[in-house]
């Protein structure tokens, strides 16, 4: 359901229909086809965009189908897949979604070996890349031709925990939220924001990043978080004009900002409601406290340009056999 929800139609998003996705799925299972792989493993989803995507490529390689059960549209569809993938020995996970669907991942699979490839509604997270690169890069990691360790960084993540033991994790961004309400959809609304903890600040990015990278930007590489503390108006703060959503600019009034060292602890308190990576996850009651910290210990993420740099440099593209697409002349699918 990445890249369908109401954000997209109050702000200008564009919209990533069904039909785009399996078009990227069947990019990338070739990409990773073609890199070494000889399992691609898939997950049912409403659409059935996964099956629609593997059924007839021209491709060698075994496509398994896990079963979870009716799917729901909810995140726990994605945390069920996720784990099921984990536990089948998958050696690298392509992600299509915003920050909110990585976030889940690296909740299933803390230590997930990833390639993030964006279709969500906040894209921070994950890299703007063609599908079919991606893939590769996410093949050559799993076959086993590049070893993760060359080609991937651990990411940041924002460690959050209730007085009452509650605890959960945002991958950029994780925010107190005055005079909002769990689960709602609409954009955040910077004139509700008090505190602000990113793992990343990126000032080219929208949603929550860029009021902490316009001012001190951090970026993934960087070993430190920011911290924002914002106020309900111009008597408390200075005003920073940011882009919270795609096409849609609004005022924060920022009192402060400063760099978080990895594992320094902030606390908000209640009342409000947490939001992790724009999704409102958590409420404080009035007096209610908890614990935000930065650390890199989430997901591992491929990089895909290093990937096939490291490729190129190993020649594992030489002499390799011509793999026949329909209508070349070839004997079937995947035949060489």
């Amino acid at each position: 359901m990445s890249g369908r929800d109401v954000r997209r139609l109050l702000g200008r998003a564009g919209h990533d229909t069904p039909d785009a996705k399996r078009n990227q799925l069947e990019r990338a299972a070739i990409g990773a086809a073609l890199a070494g792989v000889e399992r691609i493993l898939w997950t049912p989803d409403v659409f059935r965009v996964s099956e629609r995507a593997l059924e007839y490529l021209p491709i060698a390689a075994v496509r398994e189908k896990l079963e979870l059960g009716r799917p729901e549209t909810r995140p726990g569809d994605t945390l069920r897949a996720v784990e099921a993938m984990r536990k089948a020995g998958c050696g690298a996970l392509l992600v299509l979604g915003g920050d909110g669907t990585n976030r889940l991942v690296a909740q299933a699979w803390p230590d997930a070996p990833i390639v993030p490839l964006s279709t969500g509604t906040n894209n921070v997270f994950p890299q703007l890349v063609e599908p079919t690169l991606a893939g590769a890069a996410a093949g050559l990691v799993a076959s086993g031709r590049i070893a993760l360790a060359d080609v991937a960084r651990r990411a940041k993540c924002v460690h959050v925990r209730t007085a009452d033991g509650r605890e959960s994790l945002a991958l950029i961004d994780a925010g107190l939220l005055v005079g909002d309400h769990l689960g709602s959809l609409l954009a955040l609304d910077p004139a509700r924001l008090r505190l602000l903890v990113l793992a990343r600040a990126e000032p080219a990015s929208v949603g929550l990043s860029p009021l902490g990278g316009l001012a001190e930007p951090c970026l993934a590489s960087d070993d430190f978080g920011v911290l924002v503390r914002c106020a309900a108006g111009p008597a408390g703060g200075r005003a920073l004009l940011a882009p919270i959503s795609p096409g849609v600019y609004r005022t924060a009034f920022v009192a402060s900002v400063r760099r978080l060292a990895l594992g320094e602890r902030v606390e908000a308190e209640g009342p409000g409601v947490l939001a992790f990576d724009g999704d409102r996850s958590l409420e404080l009651a009035p007096g209610e406290r908890a614990e935000l910290a930065v650390r890199r210990d989430g997901p591992f993420v491929i990089d895909v340009a290093k990937t096939l740099a490291v490729a190129a440099e190993r020649g594992l593209y030489w002499d390799r056999p011509h793999v026949h697409e329909p209508g070349e002349g070839g004997h079937g699918p995947g035949c060489c």
